[in-house]
């Protein structure tokens, strides 16, 4: 069995490992519904706490 031969067996090796892998379903937590927050603070107020934090990642 020449080098070839056990080439082409580890490529058909492989694809039926990778059949067996179930696939990955990225809607399974979707959600369609609404988010609502209250707070005493003003727009202006947290905007300016945002980028506070952003200055502060800045640091690192």
């Amino acid at each position: 069995m020449g080098f070839g031969s056990y080439d082409e067996s580890e490529q058909q090796q492989q694809t039926t490992d990778n059949e067996e892998v179930d696939a990955v379903n990225v809607h399974e937590n979707d959600h369609d519904g609404q988010l609502s927050f209250e707070s005493d603070l003003s727009t202006n107020e947290l905007v300016s706490q945002l980028d506070a934090m952003k200055d502060g990642d800045e640091d690192d």
